[in-house]
């Protein structure tokens, strides 16, 4: 059983409903990436689906100091995802809308949890492509959290050069939006 109090227990099921889940094989797959290290698993999953929820589900585990761990597409190479202290994990998968895409701009917004596979395919038609290329289907957000790179980082930059802006919600559940569409901020 996972090692969190009833009471936060209760506090994500109000909120999340059947979206949190402490059953043992979903707490296993969210403890392992695609790394060598061992999986270490959490305590309970989290299946977010706005920023608002994720900003609920961090403040009420920084409350009562449990640790998050934020998971996107489970393709993590360097042990991301272990949950070394327990905890909840963040599922954000299913915050896998591509918002806006600006062609003349040659910008888009998307959630945390779309796919590199799933926004080339979105832009293919229009002429566009989204040039990090980790080898893996990584998730946006897990590819700007980590700072991917790929085959053609050389021509193209990182996710470093070729992120905008973020919307990030911090250790205390405080929601912040940083940059912007322009270039120079």
């Amino acid at each position: 059983m996972p090692d969190l109090s009833p009471p936060l227990i209760q506090s994500l099921r109000n909120l999340l409903g059947e979206r949190l889940s402490t059953s043992l094989t979903l707490r296993e797959q969210h403890g392992r990436g695609e790394a060598h290290h061992a999986a270490v698993f959490p305590d309970a999953v989290a299946f977010a689906e706005t920023t608002s929820e994720v900003s609920e589900i961090v403040r009420l585990c920084a409350a009562e100091g449990v640790p998050v761990i934020a998971f996107g597409a489970g393709t993590s190479l360097e042990g991301h995802l272990t949950a070394v202290n327990g905890g909840v994990s963040i599922d954000l998968s299913r915050m896998s809308k591509i918002a806006r895409i600006s062609i003349d701009d040659l910008d888009c917004t998307v959630e945390a949890g779309v796919t590199r596979e799933q926004l080339n395919t979105y832009l293919r038609d229009m002429g566009l492509f989204f040039p990090i290329d980790p080898g893996a289907n990584a998730s946006i957000g897990g590819m700007a959290a980590t700072r991917a790179s790929g085959t053609n980082a050389v021509r193209y930059g990182t996710m470093r050069e070729n992120v905008l802006g973020l919307t990030v919600v911090l250790p205390t559940g405080q929601i912040i939006r940083t940059g912007g569409r322009a270039r120079k901020s």
